[in-house]
């Protein structure tokens, strides 16, 4: 399935609250990630040409949105890779008036208005290719 085929098969609504959010990502996605239709959602990645060795062999996710039973969510996996990130993302969805429903990279929303966009931008524009990458390297030889 393509991204275009994604949304034209979501209701209007979320159609047009995932279009806008796609738009902002897009804006502000660092240079290298793609955008692909994977895992039944839109997915900002690294290029396994890039860092081949993730650990189920598929691209390192870096963002996605997705449209879910009961609500739509954007995926945020890059909030992890730099310390204090997340916590920067938290004061500032805070700071913007707007309820945050997040589980660990998920944020979750049921109309695109209770979405603060511009924190979700520059959320998106946070970690260059090169720092994720090597955030999840870091984190793997952890692990290991």
């Amino acid at each position: 399935m393509t991204v275009e085929e994604y949304l034209q098969a979501l209701p209007e609504d979320r159609r047009r609250a995932l279009t806008a959010v796609r738009e902002v990502v897009l804006a502000n996605l660092p240079e290298g990630y793609v955008e692909t239709c994977s895992w039944g959602m839109i997915n900002y990645e690294v290029p396994l040409a890039i860092y081949p060795d993730t650990y189920n062999k598929k691209p390192l996710m870096y963002a996605a949105l997705a449209s879910q039973k009961g609500h739509m969510a954007v995926y945020l996996c890059n909030l992890s890779s730099i310390p204090g990130l997340q916590e920067t993302f938290a004061a500032e969805y805070a700071a913007s008036g707007k309820k945050l429903d997040m589980g660990a990279a998920c944020v979750r929303f049921k109309k695109l208005d209770s979405l603060p966009l511009d924190v979700i931008g520059r959320a998106v524009a946070a970690v260059p290719l090169d720092a994720h990458v090597a955030a999840t390297k870091a984190a793997h030889k952890k692990r290991v």
